[in-house]
């Protein structure tokens, strides 16, 4: 059987509660592996993991419990290794980058920002800001609509627009948070976000941060904004310098993830 590792701890830190479960049908208990300065918080790997919503959720109140009691270096869901054997191996060979990464990671947490457009809103905007959409979309309503040339052209227009106030929203929404945050990472393209940031924030400083996230909402009321933390950083286990490296130490242990399933 396989082994399943959720994060990684100074291994001085405070037992973590005896009755944890992790994931798996029935949870696997959590238990710890110790190597020198380092432990890593691991459970046996189910057979066929999933990304089930209880597994998720399993994962993330591992990392929670772990988190309480002071900084962990959370895995990414589905890091798997062949055996106990190859986690303490791991931890051996690694242990300067992660004790690098525990000490710079310590007492702060990751926020998570997603953004998009309100959509009426922003065409408004764009319809006060360019002459020439406003002044075409005028001509096609006087002329009953205009050609269907007419039509695609200001199509095509209003597109445009739009695209290029993602760009500078997202920007702006970048230069108005990062000068709070001890580290940025972008997250991957998805559709329907027009910016996916996340922001390594220390603790003292969390209440300032979140109120630069309300004003920044306030101010530019087009935009809406989802936010998430404190969550454990995951964005932030990699340094900045090695962040976009192949084999870094998020895939150290491996990836026992598939295809997701109800």
């Amino acid at each position: 059987m396989s082994t399943y590792v959720y994060g990684i701890i100074r291994a001085s830190r405070p037992p973590l509660p005896e009755d944890l479960e992790g994931v798996g049908a029935p949870p696997r208990p959590v238990r710890v592996l110790r190597q020198g300065e380092l432990a890593a918080i691991v459970s046996d790997a189910p057979e066929e993991l999933r990304p089930k919503r209880r597994d998720l959720l399993a994962h993330q109140r591992v990392l929670d419990e772990a988190g309480a009691e002071g900084v962990v270096l959370p895995m990414r869901f589905g890091s798997a290794s062949p055996d106990d054997e190859t986690v303490t191996t791991v931890l051996a060979e690694r242990a300067d980058r992660f004790l690098e990464r525990l000490r710079a990671l310590d007492g702060r947490a990751e926020y998570n920002i997603k953004a998009n457009h309100d959509e009426e809103a922003v065409l408004r905007l764009i319809m006060a800001d360019r002459d020439d959409i406003r002044s075409l979309a005028r001509a096609n309503r006087e002329a009953g609509g205009g050609t269907q040339e007419d039509r695609m052209r200001l199509g095509e227009l209003v597109a445009a627009a739009v695209q290029e106030r993602e760009a500078t929203d997202a920007e702006l929404l970048h230069q108005a948070l990062a000068p709070m945050a001890e580290d940025v990472s972008a997250g991957p393209p998805s559709s329907g976000w027009l910016a996916n940031l996340s922001f390594l924030v220390d603790s003292p400083s969390a209440e300032r941060f979140l109120s630069a996230v309300d004003a920044f909402g306030q101010e530019h009321p087009h935009l809406e904004l989802r936010v998430s933390g404190p969550l454990p950083p995951y964005s932030f286990v990699e340094s900045p310098s090695s962040r976009q490296a192949e084999g870094g130490d998020t895939e150290a242990f491996g990836n026992a993830t598939a295809q997701p399933t109800g």
